[in-house]
């Protein structure tokens, strides 16, 4: 039997790429973020080495991106809380479970954004996926962490399916305006320096 012919093997595997890129292309709702130096972007020239997107580990979205509603109940038992209710704030939506490591981990440091910024127009949501929101699980979670920002409940995971969440924890910062600015993918130091610097930009103006 003969072998495929250089040519066609070299057809199949840039088949097989391009397969692999629209799969990955249809992961997010959202359309691609700018890269540095991408025209039309605010980065300016493409010889700046990084942004303070890029500087603080986040995925910037192109503008005009908004998201799904979000509609959930309050794990504090104060009824259910629309995200469009917190327009002209800006919202950092955090969705994470209690099993999930890498989301104990930053969990302080979100609390500290949320301290830090609260009063400045700043809301920190933390969506908890776990199943069927065990009370008995996430009150000792959030009093032995010390928590006091708003924690939303998803226990069949509605929400997250429709962000499109496909890894905890997954992090959406979403504008005052409604745009979503960009996304975080894994655990982040949200009280780092670098984060600060890219949230001073997007936080709603002093009335």
């Amino acid at each position: 039997m003969s072998s495929p012919l250089p040519g066609s093997r070299r057809r199949d595997a840039r088949v097989r790429i391009a397969i692999a890129l629209v799969l990955l292309a249809g992961v997010l709702w959202v359309l691609p973020g700018r890269r540095a130096g991408d025209h039309g972007g605010h980065h300016g020239d493409a010889a700046v080495v990084l942004d303070a997107f890029e500087k603080a580990g986040v995925v910037e979205f192109n503008e005009g991106q908004h998201g799904p509603g979000l509609r959930l109940r309050a794990f504090a038992g104060d009824g259910d809380l629309l995200l469009e209710d917190l327009a002209g704030k800006l919202v950092v939506l955090n969705f994470w479970a209690t099993w999930c490591a890498p989301c104990t981990a930053e969990m302080p440091t979100l609390e500290a954004l949320w301290q830090r910024y609260r009063a400045r127009g700043l809301v920190v949501l933390g969506v908890s996926v776990d199943r069927g929101a065990p009370r008995a699980i996430l009150a000792p979670y959030l009093e032995r962490l010390g928590l006091t920002f708003p924690i939303l409940v998803d226990p069949d995971m509605t929400a997250a399916a429709a962000w499109r969440v496909t890894g905890l924890p997954a992090t959406f910062i979403i504008k005052p305006d409604g745009d979503v600015a960009g996304m975080a993918a894994g655990a982040r130091e949200w009280d780092s320096a670098e984060m600060l610097a890219l949230l001073e930009t997007l936080l709603p103006a002093a009335r």
